[in-house]
């Protein structure tokens, strides 16, 4: 499909609904060529722009913030309705089930530090060397660990984990920990299939769900996960709120994430001197310290906007923009896309490519300084899996301009609910430009990244 199709071919497939308003959607940047161009924030699988709506209603609520729980203040009374309320609305938004327990948290990083440090004695853990490091990591502190190898396809990932669960020895709780979008390839993994393969062999299975949830709808029960992790600032919340959602036995279990006020529930001293503590057995026991409220409304507002506009309309929308994309480049043979599934494999509007000739870096630096397009270049903070779609175990990523064939890095274009055709369109535009005609510009390594060198034009 020609480039300056795709714009038009996009708004015209059936059934997709127009970009959702979002913050940032006229923002207008200078590029080094001259001018000015309205910014095509193509990052969103770092983090997406606050919906419109989410912004509206944090501004409604601020002239009434006050400080939750105990506060006999009318403020204080009705942030913590606010607070409590947006903790129910997550729970619908996730279909959770009776019993689940919702608790708000930085981000996906948080939350899954946060399950790591209430695993039980013994407790194995499980996970793909595909993860990003949010979900790779946090397990190494907390006890055993088996990092499984990429798999070539989805049944290949669930036969590699029965297969690994049913050799654990000893053969004692265990916990997997799977991502249910790819933040590099944006595709989709069989998380039903390894649920119920977690559950076969008596391990119990959380859901990284950074990448799904803000794409296609989350339903715990359906899933038969026992919990899920999300961040706000990729929903089209802002930067600071995050969830763990589900099954509250091994949390209430847990000592507190952070000790502090709030999650305790009494503390008196002893004859020793010394203090007893009653914790909560609740959510609360996870949360000390005076929450982000207007972090867990700004949730809680993304996730009524996202159920009311209809998963599957924004899904529809979005892989109308991955075939714009794949088809506007599809006649560039220089342009190879990263994959696990194989090119057809579903997946959500994440795509992580490689030029021939070109460093990762430089490019994604020309896409910005010459064209006004905000992708991410680098690793993706998942440096396994793609040291394994680059074919390398070693390299760093190169100097700026230097298409170094052992340089490790790849490009990421990223879109969400309010991606505009245009800002896709215009990106295949200028990977086909550049790729034809170079760089307009001279570029230089600072500090490891590439930037437009003074010299000017190329």
């Amino acid at each position: 499909m020609p480039a300056a199709a795709t714009a038009t071919a996009v708004a015209a497939e059936p059934s997709v609904c127009a970009p959702l308003p979002v913050l940032g959607r006229d923002v207008a940047v200078p590029l080094v060529t001259g001018g000015e161009v309205t910014y095509a924030a193509l990052d969103q699988a770092a983090s997406a722009p606050a919906l419109q709506r989410v912004w509206d209603d944090v501004a409604a609520y601020a002239p009434y913030y006050g400080s939750v729980h105990r506060g006999a203040g009318y403020l204080s009374q009705l942030s913590t309705d606010l607070f409590e309320n947006a903790r129910r609305t997550v729970a619908e938004f996730l279909d959770c089930r009776d019993g689940d327990e919702v608790v708000f948290t930085r981000s996906t990083t948080d939350s899954l530090n946060l399950l790591a440090a209430a695993l039980p004695d013994g407790c194995e853990v499980f996970v793909f060397e595909t993860e990003h490091h949010a979900a790779l990591l946090p397990w190494r502190r907390a006890g055993r660990v088996t990092f499984l190898d990429a798999p070539d396809s989805p049944a290949q990932a669930v036969a590699a984990l029965e297969r690994a669960l049913a050799d654990r020895d000893p053969y004692g709780p265990a916990l997997v920990c799977v991502t249910g979008a790819s933040n590099v390839t944006g595709e989709l993994w069989p998380v039903r299939e390894l649920a119920a393969a977690a559950h076969a062999h008596g391990a119990r299975i959380v859901l990284d769900a950074a990448q799904l949830a803000p794409h296609r709808a989350v339903s715990v029960r359906e899933l038969d996960v026992d919990w899920v992790a999300f961040s706000g600032h990729k929903l089209y919340a802002p930067f600071g709120s995050g969830v763990l959602a589900g099954r509250a036995d091994w949390l209430r279990e847990a000592e507190p994430y952070l000790a502090g006020g709030g999650a305790s529930r009494t503390v008196v001293r002893r004859a020793d001197g010394g203090v007893d503590v009653r914790w909560h057995e609740t959510a609360a026991r996870h949360e000390a310290g005076s929450p982000n409220v207007i972090g867990a409304y700004a949730v809680a507002s993304a996730c009524k906007a996202l159920t009311e506009a209809g998963f599957e309309a924004l899904a529809a929308r979005e892989d109308a923009l991955v075939r714009a994309v794949r088809e506007g480049l599809a006649d560039v043979p220089e342009v190879r896309f990263l994959s696990l599934f194989g090119d057809d494999a579903p997946r959500v509007g994440v795509l992580s490519f490689v030029v021939d000739g070109w460093n990762s870096s430089h490019f994604a630096a020309a896409l910005s300084a010459e064209y006004g397009i905000g992708v991410r270049d680098g690793l993706f903070c998942a440096h396994p899996l793609v040291r394994r779609l680059l074919g390398g175990d070693t390299g760093g990523a190169g100097e700026c301009g230097a298409p170094e064939p052992g340089a490790l890095n790849a490009i990421r274009v990223s879109f969400g609910a309010g991606t505009p055709e245009e800002h896709v369109a215009r990106f295949v535009r200028a990977v086909r430009e550049l790729v034809r005609d170079g760089a307009r510009w001279t570029y230089r390594t600072v500090d490891g990244r590439c930037v437009p060198g003074a010299s000017g034009r190329a």
